[in-house]
């Protein structure tokens, strides 16, 4: 458990700095269509000529993969991937990214229904930590919402409460496929031992949804500015945090551990909000905000001993 938390809290880490970097970017004019779907091609150009790189064999065994199993590939990447972001950086157009990162902490309890309809089952117990670590990092956040009108929370809330769902179905999909799920495609257990080439599958399976999307919106084009912008997004974010996260849920044995590592995601909006003080100039959190704190590391340290 120990190992799955810490790996779920590095990765936290590194995907803080989406908020940050998407919220700078919609500050400066940049459609939110490019800082989502650039990010998952820079993704693929990375992770291609890396496998390139350190292995050929892989990466043909990984796109042999894909196109066996391109409708199953397609729908995660579509939906943890494509919806996911996309609905993130939507939200990123409207409000700051600590509104986006505290209301982001849905999936918490968004993961735990997700579970629920693969057949998993929790104790009382595991449902309080999660409803607990939920409540702190919305007190942090919500200390610094004081000044700011309904609307725009509302504007920022209801496109990342569909990410909050479409991100732990997606990864969900993928993990039950591994565990030879009787309702899933047999896909290649050798080929999924890494956290690095799910990453690269469920990304290619997303770039129909990106196509779709641009052929519906027609987004003029970005500036430089955005797409280097999104690059550092895609290395923190898509490669290196994504990768982390998958391999913490990989570790999982049980309920209470996948559960626990989806729980660690909690911890981005911490990150996030020292990231704005420091970078975007975000006042530092009051009296409530530092009780949120205290009871987020609370909740997370209570998942660490129920499975002790």
């Amino acid at each position: 458990m120990i190992r799955v938390m810490l790996t779920g809290f590095c990765a936290a880490l590194f995907f803080s700095t989406t908020f940050i970097l998407n919220r700078a970017m919609s500050l400066e004019g940049g459609h939110w269509f490019w800082s989502a779907s650039l990010r998952y091609l820079y993704m693929f150009i990375f992770l291609v000529l890396g496998l390139s790189v350190a292995c050929r064999g892989q990466l043909q065994a990984l796109f042999r993969e894909y196109m066996h199993h391109w409708k199953f590939w397609t729908l995660s990447g579509s939906v943890g991937f494509g919806g996911f972001y996309a609905l993130l950086c939507l939200a990123a157009e409207h409000t700051p990214g600590w509104v986006v990162a505290t209301t982001w902490q849905l999936t918490i309890l968004a993961s735990l229904v997700v579970l629920r309809g693969f057949g998993k089952t929790f104790s009382a117990k595991v449902w309080g930590y999660s409803l607990a670590v939920f409540f702190g990092v919305a007190l942090v956040n919500l200390s610094q919402a004081e000044n700011m009108q309904w609307q725009t929370i509302l504007m920022g809330t209801l496109p990342v409460l569909g990410a909050a769902f479409c991100y732990p179905l997606g990864n969900q999909l993928v993990w039950e496929a591994q565990n030879r799920n009787p309702r899933l495609p047999k896909v290649d257990q050798e080929v999924l031992r890494s956290g690095f080439r799910k990453v690269l599958l469920l990304t290619t399976g997303s770039m129909p949804f990106w196509l779709l999307l641009y052929c519906l919106i027609r987004p003029p084009l970005p500036s430089t500015e955005q797409a280097a912008g999104v690059a550092l997004v895609a290395l923190f974010s898509g490669i290196i945090a994504t990768t982390l996260f998958l391999n913490a849920r990989h570790m999982a044995h049980n309920a209470g551990q996948l559960a626990a590592a989806d729980a660690t995601q909690a911890s981005e909006v911490l990150f996030a909000l020292v990231g704005e003080i420091l970078f975007l100039g975000a006042p530092t959190p009051g009296v409530t905000g530092l009780l949120g704190i205290l009871i987020t590391i609370a909740g997370l340290v209570a998942y660490v001993r129920h499975d002790q």
